[in-house]
C-alpha cells in the first residue's frame, strides 16, 4: 500500500469520529474528577469531552456512568510501539486485551498511545523514553502501528459499528534526543506507511525546541514554523497542552549554554502535568492552529492529571474562553493535503537483520542512559541529536525516578529503610540493582507494583535477615494499592 492509500484509509476512519471540541485529558484518581466537572459546570465552561488515562476497568466504568452520553476518549499505555519484538511478548497481549476492554467501556473513538516506551532493552522505566529517531525505528513503529490497527479492527467493534483509530502522540524530550532523522521526518515516514493519526502535544514540542540545537539558530517562532512545515499536520487529530516545570531532582534551572552566540538561555523545563501552563505554550498553540495543513483536528485538550483542582478550573476557564472558536477557524477537509514527500520507499518490512540491528541500537541507547557508555556514534552526533545534557538525565533524573517517582521508597518501606540506614546500607545501591539484569516483560506494566517487587528482592539480597519485615511491608502496600484502585475490594485482616 502506498502513501496515498494510507492517507485515504486514515481519512475514511476519520470520517467516523465526531468533533470532540475542547476537553480535559485526566487521571481519574487525582484530582477528584467529579468535583472538577461540577466546578467547571458552575463556571459555564463544561469540557466537551474527557480523555482518560489508563486505570482499572472498574474506575473507567464509573467515569463512563458519570459522563453518560458525553464523549470519552482513552489514553492507553503498555503497547510500546517503538520496541523490536514487542508484539510477540506476553505483556503486549495482556496489555492489548486490557486496552480493548477499556476502549469498549468508554466507547472511545480513538486509542491515544505515546510513541515512546517505559520498557527499553529489557529494562523498565517510570516515565516515557522517546524512540531512536532513525529510519529503521520509523519502519518498526509503522509496522507495529499497522498491526495494532488490524487487531483493533478484529477485536474492538464499538456500539456504533466503528473501530477506534490509533493515534500516536509525539513524546517529550527529557534533556536529550538520539537519532539520525529530524522528529518531523520520522513521523512523516510513519504516516506514509500506516493509517495512524497523531496527537501533537504543545509542551512536548517546546521540549524539542529546548533540547535540540534549534535554539542556537532559530527563534521559537521560527522553529515552530519550520517544524510544522515538515510535520504531517494533516494527520493531527488531537492537540494536548500541559504544564512545564524544572524537575525536583535539581540541577541548573536554565540552559547549560554551550557558548554559541545565537543560543537562547532557556529554563530547563520538562513535561510536568501538575505544573501551571506557561503563556509561551498558548502562543505556540496559536501558531499551530493557524497553520493551513491542520485540517483534521477533532479535539483540543488540557492535560491536567495530578494538578490541583482549583488550578484546573482557572486554567480551563481561560482556555475555553480563548479557544471557543478554534474549530470553526480550522478548515475541515477531506482532500489529501500536500505535505512534503518523503523520498524513501514506503512500507519497508523490518527484516530479521534490520530488527536485530535495531535491537542492538536500543541496547546501546540503554547503556548510555544508565551511564555504562558514552553518547558517541551517529545516533548521538548527528545534527538531529542532542546529547549535551544527557548527564542531567542519568545522574539526577533517573536515580530520582527509581528511588522517589511513583512512590518514595522511604515512605513505602518505612521500617525496612530504617533498618538499612542503621546498618549503613544506602538506598543508592537500589538504582544499580534495578538495572543490573534484564527483566522479563510477561505481565502488564505497573511501575508501582514493579518497584515493590524489586525492592523486596534488593533487601533480601543485601540484608537477608530482613526478609520477613520487607515481605510484610510489601504485602501491606499491595493491599493498599488494590483498595485504592478497586475500592469495592474488601480488605482481609
Amino acid at each position: 500500500m502506498d502513501r496515498g492509500a494510507y492517507q485515504h484509509e486514515f481519512m475514511r476512519r476519520l470520517e467516523a469520529i465526531p468533533m470532540h471540541g475542547l476537553g480535559l485529558s485526566v487521571d481519574v484518581h487525582s484530582p477528584p474528577l467529579a468535583s472538577v466537572r461540577r466546578s467547571l459546570q458552575e463556571r459555564g465552561v463544561p469540557p466537551s469531552y474527557l480523555e482518560v488515562f489508563r486505570t482499572t476497568t472498574m474506575a473507567l466504568e464509573t467515569v463512563k456512568k458519570d459522563v453518560g452520553n458525553g464523549l470519552t476518549a482513552y489514553h492507553g499505555e503498555g503497547l510500546w510501539v517503538t520496541q523490536p519484538g514487542v508484539a510477540e511478548m506476553g505483556a503486549f497481549r495482556e496489555a492489548f486485551h486490557e486496552t480493548v476492554e477499556h476502549l469498549l467501556v468508554l466507547q472511545s473513538a480513538w486509542l491515544n498511545h505515546e510513541c515512546a516506551t517505559k520498557f527499553l532493552a529489557g529494562q523498565y522505566f517510570g516515565t516515557y523514553l522517546p524512540p531512536l529517531y532513525t529510519r529503521s525505528s520509523a519502519d518498526l513503529v509503522s509496522e507495529n502501528s499497522r498491526q495494532i490497527q488490524r487487531l483493533l479492527d478484529q477485536q474492538c467493534r464499538l456500539a456504533n459499528g466503528n473501530t477506534p483509530l490509533l493515534l500516536l502522540e509525539m513524546p517529550p524530550l527529557t534533556y536529550f534526543v538520539a537519532g539520525t532523522l529530524s522528529i518531523p521526518r520520522f513521523f512523516r515516514i510513519v504516516c506514509g506507511q500506516s493509517p495512524c493519526g497523531l496527537v501533537l502535544d504543545v509542551g512536548h514540542l517546546w521540549t524539542v525546541f529546548r533540547y535540540s540545537r534549534a535554539r542556537r539558530t532559530q527563534s521559537r517562532a521560527q522553529f515552530v514554523s519550520t517544524f510544522l512545515d515538515e510535520f504531517p499536520l494533516e494527520r493531527v487529530v488531537e492537540i494536548h497542552v500541559a504544564g512545564l516545570d524544572v524537575h525536583e531532582a535539581g540541577g541548573s534551572p536554565v540552559s547549560m549554554s554551550s557558548g554559541h552566540p545565537n543560543e537562547a538561555i532557556l529554563p530547563a523545563w520538562i513535561d510536568a502535568h501538575e505544573a501551571p501552563i506557561p503563556e509561551v505554550l498558548f502562543e505556540m498553540l496559536d501558531q499551530i492552529l493557524s497553520h493551513p495543513r491542520l485540517t483534521n483536528l477533532k479535539g483540543l485538550a488540557l492535560e491536567v492529571d495530578m494538578k490541583p483542582a482549583e488550578l484546573i478550573v482557572e486554567e480551563f476557564t481561560r482556555f475555553s474562553r480563548r479557544y471557543t472558536s478554534a474549530f470553526p477557524r480550522i478548515p475541515m477537509s477531506h482532500s489529501l493535503p500536500g505535505g512534503p514527500e518523503d523520498s524513501a520507499s514506503p512500507e519497508e518490512q523490518c527484516t530479521t537483520t534490520t530488527t536485530q540491528a535495531l535491537q542492538e541500537a536500543y541496547d546501546r541507547y540503554l547503556r548510555v542512559l544508565t551511564g555504562r557508555a558514552e553518547p558517541v556514534g551517529p545516533e548521538w552526533e548527528a545534527a538531529s541529536a542532542y546529547a549535551e545534557e544527557v548527564d542531567r538525565y542519568r545522574t539526577r533524573y533517573l536515580p530520582h525516578e527509581i528511588l522517589h517517582w511513583g512512590g518514595d521508597l522511604e515512605d513505602m518501606f518505612v521500617e525496612s529503610c530504617r533498618q538499612l540506614r542503621a546498618r549503613g546500607l544506602s538506598l543508592e545501591g537500589f538504582v544499580a540493582f534495578w538495572f543490573r539484569e534484564p527483566q522479563c516483560s510477561s505481565a502488564s506494566y505497573d511501575f508501582f507494583l514493579l518497584k515493590v517487587e524489586r525492592f523486596v528482592e534488593f533487601v533480601c539480597e543485601i540484608a537477608p535477615d530482613l526478609q520477613n519485615m520487607v515481605d510484610r511491608e510489601a504485602s501491606e502496600l499491595r493491599l493498599a494499592y488494590q483498595l485504592i484502585n478497586e475500592p469495592t475490594v474488601k480488605a482481609e485482616v
